[in-house]
């Protein structure tokens, strides 16, 4: 099976979403505030950094939304991948803009290193958006780990298929990080008066951005493309039906991903010879509702008639 199932509406990742958003707003104005009477580059880089944080889960949110709508004419299997879809745009925004900002920025005062103001408020901020980051950070993580079970935590990611809750989990794993080298590059730039220093550090920020980036870029396009359902899963629907007495063999089911909890499954199935149509059209509606009921997240289950040349499975 697939992970644990949420309620309808996703709560949980909601929850998670909007967690996040609240804190990076507040945090990206208070540092833009720090930022502008300090001169920090380290921290309009963290700034921008939040900026950006806060946009992305405004799409996370809107990929959400979106996903929920209900089937059409025109979208026969709903619109699950719009959350795949938004997730994608995440992972560019936080490549592009804060990754690209942030690294333009360390640049910049690298090649004309002025002197910080005071730290004061530079600090301040910080403590203030490392409490934000870190509740954030609690609730993204208690999230994941409800959903990970007893996984290890990259082999979970690599199989998840929520992008809501991994990407909100790694933004604010990399705001505390960021937090921690604007704080070093802060400290050490006023301790050895070395104003580059503060470059230095919105250079390493822009570096770990586009890390975090890669690595949810990676992942959200091979959800985008659809990821077929767990091997698992697979092995357990081709026994189940081939415990049947109405069917001589199946082939490996065909799968895809449609949304974290909606997996569409084809199967190529041959019947018994001589099998009535009434009958088979009733044999196979009986099959997919045993599928459903067995997997939740198996939503879309067709059977398919078909002539296989493979090896009959075994009799009693």
């Amino acid at each position: 099976m697939s992970t644990p199932t949420d309620a309808p509406g996703h709560p949980q990742s909601k929850t998670a979403i909007i967690a996040a958003l609240a804190a990076n707003l507040g945090i990206a104005l208070i540092k833009f505030v720090a930022a502008w009477f300090t001169g920090s580059s380290a921290m309009l880089s963290e700034g921008i950094h939040s900026l950006v944080d806060t946009a992305n889960e405004w799409l996370l949110l809107l990929g959400l939304r979106s996903s929920r709508q209900p089937a059409t004419e025109r979208r026969p299997f709903g619109y699950g991948r719009e959350l795949y879809f938004w997730a994608f745009m995440v992972a560019v925004f936080i490549f592009a803009i804060g990754g690209g900002l942030s690294l333009y920025e360390g640049y910049e005062h690298l090649r004309h290193p002025a002197p910080l103001g005071s730290p004061t408020w530079n600090y301040v901020v910080l403590a203030v958006a490392f409490c934000l980051d870190g509740s954030s950070f609690l609730v993204a993580r208690r999230t994941f780990n409800a959903q990970r079970g007893q996984q290890p935590f990259w082999a979970a990611f690599r199989a998840s298929k929520d992008p809501s809750i991994f990407v909100v989990l790694f933004e604010d794993a990399s705001d505390l990080l960021g937090l921690l080298i604007a704080f070093l590059g802060v400290f050490l730039s006023h301790w050895l008066n070395r104003p580059e220093l503060d470059g230095l550090a919105s250079v390493l920020i822009g570096l770990l951005l586009l890390v975090v980036a890669g690595l949810l870029l990676r992942e959200t396009k091979s959800l985008l493309l659809g990821e077929p359902a767990e091997t698992p899963l697979l092995v357990k629907i081709s026994a189940l039906l081939d415990a049947d007495q109405h069917i001589v063999r199946s082939a490996p089911p065909l799968s895809s991903y449609l949304s974290p909890h909606e997996i569409l499954v084809v199967v190529p199935v041959e019947f018994v010879p001589g099998l009535p149509a009434s009958q088979l059209t009733q044999v196979i509606g009986q099959l997919c509702d045993a599928i459903k009921a067995a997997h939740p997240d198996v939503r879309h289950i067709f059977i398919q008639p078909a002539a296989l040349g493979l090896p009959e499975k075994p009799t009693a």
